[in-house]
């Protein structure tokens, strides 16, 4: 993070520096941390900027200039996230800051970050990654402007994109600059996008149909057809051209019809590129990059991180504390939860690690100072789908034409937990370990498939509360969320308590709960009320929808459209009507009472107001 500690290394120059919006922790939850380890295994000598001033270009020169190139991303989060909540009020925290001091990042970090380094160092070539720019790499709406923006590629003064996990385009970029090639040159990377000058892509559309000729000669960047590749014959083997950002940003049913053609792609065996014309440029996506297979997945995170942060930082980063003693045993996540952006990032294939490098790296945190006998965390995005395999992932990949769990579980998926119940007897039986416990959340669908894992889990894993995400009571609302029914949610309720008096243990699960998803109504809300008065799942652990790029959630949000079926749903907008919605899931706060009388008066429910036990709220004068 500076060249007094290059020069300790005996380092003249950096050949890449990385420039991130968090601060620099070198542990294996942060991609930044990741990226810099993974260059440095392959040879490169890496520098970090963390959370650089982006009011001049001063801070983005204190280490020099690149051989090599600049990468940008925005932290763990996008910067949006990070910085706002979902009614956009700055936030209090960041907990991917020193102190949890928030305000130490821009809005839109990777754009303005791009733009100080072309100020600072015009000539280096600017490589974007993490996951803002990962899940903005097309036309997208945005939450902030309530409006679709372009690409951030085509916003950003940068060459190309990484997106999706990076280790092997980002290496791949660098050992080919190394050699020489002109970063211009660099088009046929998987898991990377880059831009095309509308001329060009114009004269490829002519070569490819002569009908197109004259259009060339117009200066609108307008078209509907075509291939970057040629001859014209590969038209439908490498590329579909999606609605340009025009169309997009002007037409709802063509962002949806957007949206769906680029979700298809996003399958590194079958994939092909994607691209979107814009007004400027001409955005190309290369089809996904395979996953890391386990020996990869092994390599990576067996790297020498030391799993602190950097020492020039005189006060703790929160994000550290929450993941210092927990170990990442996979990548990836077939749930397909409309609001989550997993599935276009980290992909629906599960990765796993093997048991050994797990268990080697658990001994690692064992010797750690401060380790008090306690693995507060074993998973991935998602804890039980660890060693999970499906038999058409190798041949087809995850399939376009269904979901692995919803409406319910695919007869042909693996939903053995028997490599995770080995792995974590093995973690339970290590010396100078108390417990294990499971840190992220479970898949109770999944769960109920196995009840060894499940008696093991409340037997040994939990900490007095299973933290599960139902996220809603109402069947029209989960169907929309693809998420397990009530149903499904009630059995694992019934079977954890069954399995926890068995066991002689008193614990708990906590729900995490959403409103104002697209598809929920102020109905729909009343029922979750209704529910949690009549099953005791009250709970402080709720959300309000915050719209993100490139999920299905926020397709729906936007356009009112589901992209697959075509089907209108409901959104609610009103500030109004949101807070309603929020506050009906804390019904029992008098502050919120006004609020829910009037989602009640609305509705038609004012039986739900009274004194009686099956009313939500007391009669009494507002």
């Amino acid at each position: 993070m500076s060249l007094e500690e290059a020069k300790v290394r005996g380092w003249e120059e950096l050949d890449i520096i990385l420039v991130t919006g968090d601060a620099y922790v070198d542990h294996s939850s942060f991609g930044t941390a990741i990226v810099g380890r993974v260059l440095e295994d392959a040879g490169f000598r890496v520098g970090i900027i963390a959370q650089p001033r982006w009011d001049s270009p001063e801070d983005f020169k204190k280490l020099g200039k690149p051989r090599l190139f600049f990468s940008v991303s925005a932290g763990n989060t996008d910067s949006m996230v990070s910085n706002l909540t979902a009614g956009l009020k700055p936030r209090a925290k960041d907990a991917y800051s020193p102190g949890g001091k928030p305000g130490l990042r821009p809005n839109r970090a990777v754009i303005i970050y791009s733009n100080r380094i072309k100020e600072a160092c015009p000539d280096v070539p600017i490589v974007l990654g993490g996951i803002e720019a990962s899940l903005r790499r097309f036309a997208h709406y945005d939450y902030l402007s309530d409006k679709v923006r372009q690409s951030i590629l085509a916003d950003a003064p940068a060459d190309l994109l990484v997106y999706g996990m990076g280790e092997l385009q980002i290496t791949e970029i660098a050992k080919r600059l190394q050699a020489g090639e002109n970063v211009r040159e660099i088009r046929d990377i998987p898991g990377t996008a880059w831009k095309m000058e509308v001329k060009e892509w114009k004269a490829k559309k002519a070569e490819n149909d002569p009908s197109t000729k004259e259009s060339t000669k117009e200066s609108t960047e307008e078209s509907t057809e075509g291939s970057i590749e040629e001859p014209a014959e590969k038209l439908t083997e490498t590329h579909v051209e999606i609605p340009s950002f025009t169309a997009v940003s002007q037409d709802k049913a063509a962002f949806a019809k957007a949206f769906r053609m680029y979700f298809l792609e996003q399958n590194p065996v079958t994939g092909k590129g994607v691209i979107q014309p814009h007004p400027k440029t001409v955005i190309v996506q290369n089809s996904p990059m395979r996953p890391l297979n386990e020996k990869e997945l092994d390599h990576v995170y067996e790297l020498p991180f030391t799993g602190e942060a950097h020492p020039s930082y005189k006060e703790h980063v929160p994000a550290l504390e929450m993941v210092e003693f927990s170990l990442t045993t996979h990548r990836g996540c077939f749930g397909g939860c409309s609001f989550c952006s997993i599935t276009q990032h980290q992909g629906r294939m599960i990765a796993s690690r093997s048991i050994e490098s797990v268990l080697r790296e658990a001994k690692k945190l064992t010797e750690k100072p401060g380790f008090k006998g306690i693995i507060n965390g074993v998973g991935g995005p998602t804890a039980n789908m660890y060693g999970m395999d499906c038999k058409s992932w190798e041949k087809k990949g995850a399939c376009l034409d269904k979901a692995c769990l919803h409406p319910g579980i695919c007869p042909a998926l693996d939903t053995s937990h028997q490599k995770l119940l080995e792995l974590m007897r093995h973690l339970r039986e290590l010396p100078g370990v108390k417990k294990v416990f499971t840190g992220y959340g479970v898949r109770y669908d999944l769960a109920l498939k196995d009840e060894e894992y499940l008696e093991e889990l409340c037997a040994h894993h939990i900490s007095g509360q299973l933290r599960v995400a139902p996220e809603h009571f109402s069947k029209r609302v989960t169907d929309a969320m693809c998420k397990p029914d009530r149903e499904i949610y009630e059995r694992f309720a019934e079977k954890f308590e069954t399995l926890n008096k068995k066991c002689g243990k008193e614990q708990y699960i906590v729900n995490y709960l959403m409103s104002s998803h697209p598809g929920c109504t102020l109905e729909d809300m009343i029922e979750m009320a209704e529910y949690m008065r009549d099953h005791g799942g009250y709970t402080e652990q709720v959300q309000d929808f915050t719209p993100t790029p490139m999920t299905v959630s926020t397709c729906m949000y936007y356009t009112g459209i589901n992209p697959f079926t075509g089907k209108k749903v409901y959104v609610a907008r009103g500030k109004k009507e949101k807070a309603m919605q929020r506050a009906l899931m804390h019904y029992k706060n008098p502050a919120n009472y006004d609020l829910v009388y009037e989602a009640l008066e609305r509705t038609g429910r004012l039986d739900l107001v009274g004194n009686a036990w099956t009313c939500l709220i007391r009669r009494r004068k507002r």
